[in-house]
């Protein structure tokens, strides 16, 4: 299984990214689908999550200004990110848990940077 990760960039705060996440088969493999991020010196935490069924969690940071979504019919996850804060900089990591074994997959990565 192979999550390829996009979208990250350099935005000034306040601004908005959306970030993807291409799996390479069907994500209805998957029990669940998630966006983490690690920031420079931090552990890596959960910003957002979605289950097949499309109920959605979302770290207390991000709530209200952070929207994760899934196109079956695409297998990509998104990350709408809006208002976006310093704080918000970090590599943002896609990541899936499949249904047998619960076995977990990484992307790659991709930096969001935001500028104050």
């Amino acid at each position: 299984v192979q999550l390829q990760a996009s979208g990250g960039g350099l935005v000034q705060a306040g601004g908005s990214l959306r970030l993807s996440c291409a799996a390479s088969r069907t994500i209805f493999d998957f029990r669940d689908m998630g966006w983490y991020r690690q920031a420079p010196g931090k552990q890596r935490e959960l910003v957002a999550d979605i289950t097949s069924g499309g109920s959605t969690n979302y770290a207390d940071s991000v709530k209200g200004r952070f929207t994760i979504s899934r196109d079956n019919t695409k297998n990509t996850v998104y990350l709408q990110m809006s208002s976006l804060k310093p704080e918000d900089t970090a590599v943002y990591y896609c990541n899936a848990v499949a249904w047998i074994g619960r076995t977990g997959y990484w992307g790659q990565g991709t930096l969001v940077t935001v500028s104050s």
